[in-house]
């Protein structure tokens, strides 16, 4: 009979320790004890890329500040042609002859002809005849399969002359209209600078002062009749 009570008065003990074992861990559940992990489901917030400061003079309007950071017309997908693809002639469209590294064909209903273009994906690609890019192209040219938000860059004669862009072929390029030109483009003929400032205060990269200084220096050399108005 002894034994059997000893028996029962143990399992009592235990009963009551592994009650009070479940009560603490109740109460740690709750609102004051440890709770379980929860993965956060919220993802932090983007931060904005940093805008390069402003350009403050005409020494820092250069081709690679204004491609860096410009903000484009266009975003178009690139392909290449040469003197010697099926279908490319010894003209243009507009009856010029093709310049190595300056015509590109485009669908005019989206860029006319005779557009002055800044590509600044092409900045600082070699030049045929020395030298490196300064962004500007001309286009003059037209083809069958550039439709829509497409165009293509003339490198010259050969396959061979494809070898300075080729690393931008079907490639997403950021296009900025700069102006026009009349007659046929001439290969080294012009400089870009004024373009080049323009761009740069369409994109917002030029101090404020900079611009009217630029504005001023515009209007008195009008006055003077060294520039067309």
């Amino acid at each position: 009979m002894r034994p059997l009570l000893g028996v029962l008065a143990a399992s009592l003990v235990l009963l009551g320790s592994g009650g009070a074992r479940a009560a603490d861990a109740g109460a740690n559940s709750g609102p004051g004890g440890p709770q379980p992990y929860q993965p956060s489901t919220t993802r932090p917030a983007a931060v904005a890329p940093a805008r390069p400061a402003p350009l403050a003079s005409r020494a820092e309007v250069t081709p690679r500040a204004v491609a860096a950071s410009m903000v484009p017309d266009f975003v178009l997908k690139a392909t290449l042609y040469h003197t010697g693809n099926a279908g490319v002639g010894l003209k243009d469209s507009i009856g010029c002859r093709p310049i190595a590294m300056r015509t590109v064909a485009t669908d005019p209903r989206l860029i006319p002809r005779r557009t002055v273009l800044f590509i600044a994906e092409t900045v600082g690609l070699r030049m045929p005849g020395g030298g490196v890019h300064d962004g500007f192209w001309y286009a003059s040219d037209v083809g069958g399969a550039i439709k829509g938000n497409r165009i293509d860059l003339y490198t010259g004669i050969g396959r061979g002359s494809m070898a300075p862009a080729l690393q931008l072929s079907l490639k997403t390029l950021r296009v900025m209209k700069a102006g026009t030109f009349r007659g046929c483009p001439q290969p080294g003929a012009s400089s870009h600078g004024d373009m080049l400032i323009q761009i740069a205060q369409r994109s917002g990269l030029l101090r404020p002062q900079f611009a009217i200084a630029q504005f001023i220096a515009e209007q008195w050399e009008r006055r003077q009749g060294l520039v067309k108005p």
